[in-house]
């Protein structure tokens, strides 16, 4: 990572409150291409659930 969590932490509560359950996404792991419209976006959380949803053009919208 390029910044410490603390750093990252730090620059987000200048322009927000954190609450509890808050996520502050950071990035992606190596080897992550570009998305493009037609492809399926999956988040999971363990414990939580999983959501699903279609990565679509500007003219798709």
């Amino acid at each position: 990572m390029i910044y410490s969590i603390g750093t990252i932490i730090a620059h987000v509560t200048r322009f927000m409150t954190l609450e509890p359950g808050d996520l502050i996404l950071t990035g992606t792991p190596s080897g992550v291409g570009p998305v493009q419209p037609g492809d399926i976006m999956t988040v999971e959380i363990d414990g939580l659930g999983m959501i699903s949803n279609p990565v679509v053009g500007e003219t798709e919208q």
